[in-house]
């Protein structure tokens, strides 16, 4: 693949469909009593590999394409699959644990290569003190992991990271709990779970950093519009502003304020981003963004707001490369974690390109 120097950007997008809405979409339209459309689901490699887990659990699902039908089973209908649930590369194996440990059937529950080495322990944990009966078959407390579905009691869990995954994991194994259950984050990660469960017919509270469900008798099918996804608007607002002369429209992207970490960012450092067309849809909040080429400042980037960007840091580290001054990036040990080391990976290619970057424990520095 070739790129050339671009002259100015100009002109209207929209991106693909917001990733986390779509997984949960289906997830929680199986889980549902009748037929869930989703409009804007995004058709991706990870996307997909949840539908295919849900159909070799008797789920029916219609793919056509701008358009996904989930005839749900019900909370308590699904059924044991007949070969091993594999998730390809998608982050979501996590969330399914938390539905397959109050199932009443076994299942081993597995990745790709990739997945099979990102942890898991942050998940097997806090379930196994729910009463699930979970272990990483290999021993490594990563993927393949062999699940046999048990009686699940509430617990309030204190989560050492902020992971929307591990608290999505916990709270659907909260669905089919006895009493309530709860998990309290060091910082609120993104919260399309609670939204979404609640739409369906689950009771889910929030207090500060502590999420709430109540177990559920059943939830019910909703008609979903999934906005398009920030994570892919990224390298968009990103060209906007770093190309001189650039005007760009991003319409209908979700700014769900666990999500818009990235947005804040770019203002600190003197971007002339606008927000147009704001409205809630369905309990997330979705804008057309008008981003404006300018000229950026260096800023410190770390704590609270790291849950709301952590997948577009990799996109603001090729902005901090053009912006005046040095920017520091700090609190965002979890980019080690992901399909790869992202900080390692960034450093290494933006140096490559005569970028000024130094990589630390937790983050980089960038001048």
């Amino acid at each position: 693949m070739e790129f050339k120097k671009s002259g100015p950007l100009k002109g209207e997008i929209t991106v693909p469909g917001d990733k986390s809405i779509s997984h949960r979409a289906v997830m929680f339209g199986s889980l549902a009593k009748g037929t869930t459309e989703i409009t804007g689901f995004l058709q991706g490699a990870d996307c997909l590999s949840t539908i295919s887990c849900f159909e070799r659990m008797g789920v029916a699902l219609e793919n056509r394409g701008d358009i996904v039908l989930v005839h749900g089973n019900g909370l308590h209908g699904l059924k044991k699959p007949e070969t091993i649930l594999d998730c390809g590369n998608s982050g979501t194996t996590r969330l399914i644990s938390g539905i397959l440990s109050a199932q009443n059937f076994d299942v081993t529950l597995t990745g790709d290569a990739s997945i099979q080495k990102r942890p898991m322990k942050r998940i097997m944990e806090p379930l196994s003190l729910m009463g699930a009966d979970i272990v990483s078959v290999n021993g490594n407390g990563c993927a393949p992991l062999a699940i046999h579905g048990k009686a699940l009691h509430g617990i309030h869990y204190t989560s050492k990271v902020a992971s929307a995954q591990v608290k999505s994991s916990i709270l659907l194994a909260g669905l089919y709990a006895e009493g309530p259950t709860s998990v309290t984050e060091p910082y609120v990660s993104r919260n399309h779970s609670e939204i979404m469960l609640n739409l369906f017919g689950a009771h889910v509270t929030t207090t500060n950093t502590t999420a709430t469900i109540e177990p559920a008798s059943e939830l019910y099918s909703r008609k979903i519009n999934v906005p398009g996804d920030i994570s892919s608007a990224a390298y968009f607002i990103a060209a906007g502003l770093m190309v001189p002369g650039s005007e760009i429209l991003i319409k209908n992207v979700g700014i769900n304020p666990t999500r818009d970490g990235i947005l804040h960012v770019c203002r600190a450092m003197g971007a002339d981003l606008t927000l147009l067309n704001v409205k809630e849809d369905e309990g997330e909040p979705v804008a057309d963004i008008l981003v404006r080429a300018s000229s950026l400042h260096a800023a410190e980037i770390g704590g609270s707001i790291i849950p709301t960007l952590i997948d577009e840091l990799p996109m603001i580290a090729a902005l901090a490369c053009f912006a005046q001054g040095t920017t520091v990036i700090r609190d965002a040990a979890e980019l080690k974690v992901k399909e790869s080391n992202r900080i390692a990976v960034m450093v290494e290619n933006l140096s490559a390109m005569g970028a000024d970057v130094t990589e630390t424990e937790d983050g980089m520095i960038i001048h």
